[in-house]
């Protein structure tokens, strides 16, 4: 069963463990079932297409490998207008 991870796609994150230790990168995919997370720069690794040729491609890394240093953007709250907050009242 998967579990909710407190990383977030677009948060950026800090490699605390590994090869890459210290490397700072933006997530760009999250994958629950294995608890693994795909970070932007971080274990860059070469992949061979017969179409595409070779390719790098960013690897997963565990969960537990990585300290959240920013979260994502929030998103900006709805700003009330003056009709909405009268019907209110």
């Amino acid at each position: 069963m998967a579990m909710k991870l407190k990383i977030k796609k677009g948060s950026t994150v800090q490699v605390i463990a590994g090869a890459d230790k210290g490397k700072k990168g933006t997530v760009l995919e999250i994958v629950t079932s294995k608890m693994g997370v795909r970070v932007q720069g971080v274990r860059v690794q070469t992949h061979y297409s017969k179409q595409d040729g070779l390719q790098k491609k960013e690897g997963l890394i565990h969960y537990s490998n990585l300290k959240l240093v920013d979260g994502p953007a929030a998103k900006a709250p709805a700003k009330k207008t003056k009709a909405a907050a009268s019907k209110k009242a």
